[in-house]
């Protein structure tokens, strides 16, 4: 071999070892759909989800929070980590909107020193916490993943009150909100997976669990039907600068109707207006959908009357329903209780159609009640759909296009969202 022949040979060795060396240091930077198990707390009527965090792994229950910003997780007095690593400050990754923290204790998460906030956010809880922006190891779907960020807070500083409210053993939120800070956002930015996720939530839990899917989507299309993911342009967080959008799910609902006849309210409140107020947006914190005074009134009297002309007969009214009726005189069909179906039609025409599996809810073994509560005359949102309402109904949020697409109840497709057939991923099980 020539000394040419010889220099070009070792050049391209060398080419070819750090091609190898660099596909291997970036192997987790491809992953499949990350399927996560949800589970009802029957309690509170939240949805947790099992996730691995840190080193040694901590298996913590994480309640989904469709409008939350950040995941963020309770690192008390008894959590370490030994891979966390703190954001500081002045890294490019730092929002900056929740200042720098500081800690006079040991090194550990959530205490250190010239760290990134982070605003810890739970509905249920009178206060906005602060915590500790920063790096850890997370498990999921069989994978170690790394260069994900999350908040972390120190319950035992707030005497447990960032956990108020939540089920029984969450440790903290996931959540999927339209921010940089969301899980399925930074998936898709340092993890190259599609930016939109599924999120199916289960009836019971006898039932078997529902599925968040990050980065992919079901295997039948065909029982969606899509609608435009409208944005707010102003906030709807507790804490925000003036000039931000909600980084909430809106939809742009024109009517609802009760079997194809519309129920008479003043439209407009359907609208967002100059201020931000009005519109529909979907909530996973909310057990049960919350609608404006001037829509429930006629949508309870409207569907007290249908329910009237089907011989089903109405009984006192339970707290914090407004509609109740005796269950015996009541059929059951396989999307629950046959009552009148309630329509939500959208501005491209299509409808996302509740039936008695998501309109009504059994309060005890003899009365059920309309699953709809009142949210008062001047609402900041005029209709939330609420976590009863999506149960059994599988969501899928394209983050690209800007899209929503629904199936309304899957039981009408004798489907469930633990049908082995919906997806094509594997379940992780912390």
């Amino acid at each position: 071999m020539s000394p040419s022949t010889s220099i070009h040979f070792i050049l391209l060795l060398t080419t070819l070892l750090s091609l190898s060396s660099l596909s291997q240091s970036h192997k987790i930077s491809q992953v499949n759909p990350i399927t996560l198990p949800i589970v009802k707390d029957p309690k509170t009527n939240l949805f947790n989800t099992p996730l691995g965090i840190g080193t040694p792994q901590h298996n913590f229950n994480l309640t989904i929070d469709l409008g939350g910003p950040i995941l963020w997780y309770d690192c008390n007095n008894n959590y370490n980590s030994s891979t966390y690593n703190p954001l500081h400050c002045d890294s490019k990754r730092c929002t900056g909107n929740a200042g720098c923290t500081g800690c006079n204790g040991p090194f550990k998460p959530g205490c250190s020193n010239d760290t990134c906030g982070a605003n810890i956010l739970n509905p249920f809880a009178d206060s906005i916490f602060s915590g500790d922006t920063g790096e850890d190891v997370l498990f999921l779907s069989g994978n170690k993943l790394s260069d994900l960020l999350s908040g972390c807070t120190n319950s035992d500083g707030f005497s447990g009150e960032p956990l108020k409210g939540l089920p029984e053993g969450s440790k903290g939120i996931i959540g999927l909100a339209r921010t940089d800070l969301a899980l399925q956002t930074q998936l898709s930015s340092t993890h190259k997976l599609p930016n939109r996720f599924s999120l199916c939530l289960p009836t019971s839990n006898n039932n078997g669990p529902g599925k968040v899917v990050i980065g992919g989507g079901t295997t039948q299309p065909t029982i969606l039907v899509t609608t435009t993911l409208i944005v707010n342009p102003f906030s709807t967080a507790p804490i925000f600068s003036e000039g931000d959008p909600s980084y909430e799910y809106f939809i742009d609902i024109k009517s609802i109707n009760i079997e194809g006849n519309d129920i008479n309210f003043k439209s407009s409140i359907l609208s967002i207006d100059s201020k931000g107020n009005g519109g529909t947006k979907i909530s996973t914190m909310n057990p049960f959908t919350i609608l404006h005074s001037s829509i429930l009134k006629p949508l309870v009297r409207d569907f007290v009357k249908k329910a009237s002309d089907r011989k089903i007969k109405k009984v006192a009214s339970v707290a914090p329903f407004e509609a109740c009726f005796d269950v015996s005189t009541i059929d059951v069909t396989v999307t629950g209780l046959n009552v009148p179906t309630i329509e939500m039609v959208l501005k491209e025409g299509v409808q996302w159609t509740f039936f008695g599996g998501n309109s009504m809810v059994l309060v005890n073994k003899n009365v059920a009640c309309l699953a709809f509560v009142d949210g008062g005359k001047k609402p900041r949102t005029s209709i939330v759909i609420g976590g009863y309402q999506l149960e059994d109904n599988l969501l899928e949020f394209d983050l690209v296009s800007s899209k929503l697409s629904f199936s309304s109840s899957l039981h009408r497709l004798k489907l469930t969202c633990s049908s082995g057939d919906l997806f094509s991923y594997p379940v992780y099980k912390a």
